[in-house]
């Protein structure tokens, strides 16, 4: 059964992104599940630190993207979701290809979502393993 309570599919997700941090560091969506939502990041000039590795904060990027939009579109209609905090364990470093994380729902609650995202190399070795808390907005008014 899915997750989502708004229309969602990689084509809404890749559009809302256009002139933004998502969109300058070439990060793409690439499935939505019924309970999980995926994207990669590129491992190139724009996302290396200077010894050559995904920087973290890259990895940090991708997990909150796909962690937001998670919580958004599993969230009612009208609500919106915004961090809280976010940690993230650096496993094993990249320095080429695509790092692809896959966020999946500990907890979705009415007031706060917790999403698991790992990161994997085009090895499927994991590089990265993140947890963002979200918090559920009601509309105001």
């Amino acid at each position: 059964m899915s997750i989502w309570q708004k229309p969602i599919s990689v084509a809404i997700l890749n559009g809302i992104h256009d002139n933004t941090a998502v969109r300058a560091l070439g990060i793409e969506f690439l499935a939505v599940g019924d309970d999980s939502i995926t994207a990669r990041v590129p491992v190139d000039s724009r996302t290396r630190q200077p010894y050559g590795l995904l920087h973290g904060g890259v990895s940090v990027v991708l997990a909150e993207t796909l962690g937001s939009c998670g919580a958004a579109y599993s969230s009612p209609e009208g609500h919106r979701a915004v961090g809280l905090d976010i940690n993230a364990n650096h496993i094993k470093g990249a320095t080429s290809g695509w790092v692809t994380g896959i966020a999946r729902p500990v907890h979705i609650g009415r007031t706060t979502q917790v999403w698991q995202i790992d990161m994997k190399n085009d090895a499927g070795e994991l590089t990265c393993v993140s947890r963002i808390t979200m918090a559920v907005l009601a509309p105001r008014g």
